[in-house]
């Protein structure tokens, strides 16, 4: 007999069921009554373990409506190729990446002069507190809140590169309009970590609790300084990031993209 508490071994149950296809993405599961039938268990019981799948990510609740499995379609982005000028683009690299997996791209934007937060500072070799040019977006794939971007230029650049300050879209993307002005991203640093989101994140990335974030923070360089630092965060459960490093000519087809 298991010493899982109950409405964990429904949890677990349903868990399993969804990870094999048994309840596919948008199906709608038995109702709370039907469950608590099948798991001999009481109705406050059975809504505790839905309620554990709904703080992982896995269903929905709707009022009236029961549960349905939530659909988790997975964007996978190259980390290493995003950017690249040499890599082929239709409008920025975001834009670039979504439309080739044949998805849906769409963002929008903020600019705005803001102080330097400490770790953003140390990484573009300035004082803390100095003025930066903040561009951030919020970005959709297939209309679902996909992730944040914000992006902090020391205010040196917006003198040579004045379109940094203006807002929405720089269509060709600021990597390349900033190669256009002769100041090119010749290498970048990357830094990749998990957290818990704070609420503000949790709103624009409609995501619920037990569902953590994954930021991505890349910091560009030209041939002389620091140009750029940018923080992306996004939802943990509907990306996957990769990298391609050296001669892949012996990797197989059939492994994961």
């Amino acid at each position: 007999m298991s010493r899982q508490p109950k409405y964990r071994q429904v949890a677990d149950a349903l868990r399993r069921e969804i990870a094999d296809g048994t309840w596919s993405p948008g199906s709608r599961l038995p109702s709370e009554s039907e469950l608590s039938t099948r798991f001999d268990a009481s109705r406050n019981t059975v809504r505790s373990g839905l309620s554990q799948l709904v703080s992982e990510g896995l269903i929905t609740s709707s009022q009236g409506l029961g549960y349905e499995v939530r659909s988790h379609e997975v964007f996978k982005l190259n980390a290493s190729r995003f950017e690249n000028l040499s890599f082929p683009q239709t409008g920025d690299a975001y834009s670039t990446d979504v439309a080739a997996a044949g998805r849906r791209p769409s963002q929008t934007f903020r600019v705005e002069m803001r102080p330097a937060a400490e770790d953003v500072a140390e990484r573009l070799a300035v004082d803390a507190g100095a003025t930066t040019v903040l561009r951030f977006c919020h970005r959709f794939v297939d209309d679902v809140p996909w992730s944040t971007q914000a992006t902090y230029y020391p205010e040196w650049l917006a003198d040579e590169a004045p379109r940094l300050t203006e807002p929405g879209d720089i269509a060709e993307g600021t990597t390349r309009y900033l190669a256009g002005h002769g100041i090119e991203q010749i290498g970048y640093f990357d830094e990749i970590s998990t957290r818990m989101p704070t609420p503000e994140e949790s709103r624009l990335l409609e995501i619920g609790a037990g569902i953590p974030v994954l930021l991505w923070m890349r910091t560009g360089y030209s041939d002389e300084r620091p140009i750029r630092c940018t923080v992306t965060t996004f939802r943990g459960d509907l990306n996957r990031m990769n990298y391609e490093i050296g001669d892949l000519s012996a990797r197989s087809e059939n492994e994961p993209q």
